[in-house]
């Protein structure tokens, strides 16, 4: 799959840590961490929704496509 998760990025230029941003959105931070990694299958719009309030960031911002190689 050629869905590349920068949610780390956001994260580093908001200065919000991995433990802030998961009590905020009310995730586990294990699976914040899935979601980092890219290793998630799938994530709820509601998911996205909250990390994007948070973030002050469109969905964009966090998931980029890119053609496989």
């Amino acid at each position: 799959m050629a869905i590349i998760v920068n949610l780390d990025v956001m994260m580093a230029k908001r200065k919000i840590s991995s433990n802030e941003l998961a009590e905020k959105i009310d995730i586990t931070p294990a699976n914040l961490s899935i979601l980092k990694t890219g290793k998630a299958k799938a994530v709820r719009f509601s998911t996205l929704d909250k990390i994007c309030k948070v973030l002050d960031c469109q969905p964009g911002d966090i998931l980029e496509w890119r053609e496989d190689d």
